[in-house]
């Protein structure tokens, strides 16, 4: 679990969503270029595809 360097702090439910949605970001996604899954996120809604190089918008933690 991705919440573990939050300690006792927070609240177990605050954290579970943290979880969720950390996951979500930091999972691989399918470039809509290339159709490789190589996508990483470089900012708050923008994402690149490290085999085509295609920079693109979508949402802020996921492609779709």
């Amino acid at each position: 679990m991705p919440t573990k360097r939050f300690g006792a702090r927070y609240g177990r439910s605050t954290k579970s969503k943290f979880a969720k949605i950390e996951s979500q970001q930091r999972a691989k996604h399918k470039c809509p270029s290339c159709n490789k899954t190589g996508v990483k996120r470089v900012a708050l809604g923008i994402w690149q595809c490290r085999y085509c190089e295609v920079k693109f918008t979508g949402k802020a933690y996921s492609i779709s």
